[in-house]
């Protein structure tokens, strides 16, 4: 997806169409924002009718020179769609202070979001990289072989290492590994690393019940902790889709990935009002 700042250099007039207020149910959250100019678009507030109606709108100001505006859409039968809720949109033209501040957000936001290292950039390696580059997430891909390396998503680092265990201590806490190397030994490697850690929120591997057994028995042989096994996502997945297509395993990952994002997040919330994990409080 084209950045920000690459759309504001191509596009220079553009308008800021904005979620300022929401009534009952809408397809996005108040502070939503879409950038639109005459011939390009930026994010979404939501798609459908209303969407349409606001890019309609925007880009007639943009013809006019006007440069702020309302629009309060109810989201019914009268324009198509069912969320039965109303939305208040705010219009502003882009100037040098709002883009300022739209970069600033924007950069916060990405600081926030959660941090996925994926070990092997193999098939399902780069499988797992083109997935989960369309969603709210940091990638990094490590790799022992330099060939490997490319044709990554352009939003996505990459690093070259002989000792790709080194890098599970450069993991953000609360991030993920996943690890889907070429070489069982160095998944295994970079497995001790990560379990050993308390601060993650995913820590998964490719293989099977039998590669799990197989860590097991390494496990005890190196002297660690077989507790840690607890905390492996070992397949990587699931079984309940049994297709090991690349493409597939990334899509059941992801799914399983944003589950464990949202857990974590919860067990943090209620760690912070004082609520003891795992209690129902409704």
């Amino acid at each position: 997806m084209t950045s920000l700042s690459s759309f504001l250099t191509q596009y220079p007039a553009t308008i800021l169409v904005e979620i300022e207020a929401v009534k009952g149910s809408s397809p996005r959250e108040a502070g939503t924002f879409m950038l639109v100019s005459q011939d390009g678009l930026w994010e979404t507030i939501g798609g459908g009718q209303f969407e349409y109606m606001a890019i309609d709108h925007a880009r007639a100001m943009l013809r006019s020179g006007a440069t702020e505006d309302r629009m309060d859409i109810p989201l019914g039968p009268e324009i198509g769609q069912c969320c039965g809720g109303r939305t208040l949109l705010r219009f502003r033209l882009i100037t040098s202070e709002i883009a300022a501040a739209l970069e600033a957000r924007v950069k916060g936001e990405a600081e926030q979001q959660p941090a996925v290292f994926i070990f092997g950039a193999g098939h399902v390696g780069k499988a797992l990289a083109e997935a989960l580059s369309l969603l709210p997430l940091t990638l990094t891909v490590v790799e022992t072989r330099e060939n490997e390396l490319h044709d990554l998503p352009v939003n996505v680092a990459s690093v070259l290492t002989p000792m790709p265990e080194a890098l599970v201590a450069k993991i953000p806490a609360n991030g993920a590994a996943i690890i889907v190397t070429h070489d069982h030994a160095l998944d295994f490697l970079i497995a001790k690393e990560a379990l050993a850690r308390d601060d993650l929120a995913y820590v998964g591997m490719i293989g099977s019940k039998t590669k799990r057994a197989t860590f097991a028995h390494w496990l005890e042989r190196e002297r660690e902790p077989t507790s840690h096994l607890a905390k492996l996502i070992l397949p990587i997945g699931g079984n309940s889709v049994r297709d090991k297509r690349p493409a597939i395993i990334a899509a059941l990952v992801a799914a399983e990935l944003l589950q464990a994002f949202s857990a974590a997040e919860i067990r943090r919330s209620e760690n912070r009002h004082g609520h003891p994990q795992g209690q129902d409080h409704a």
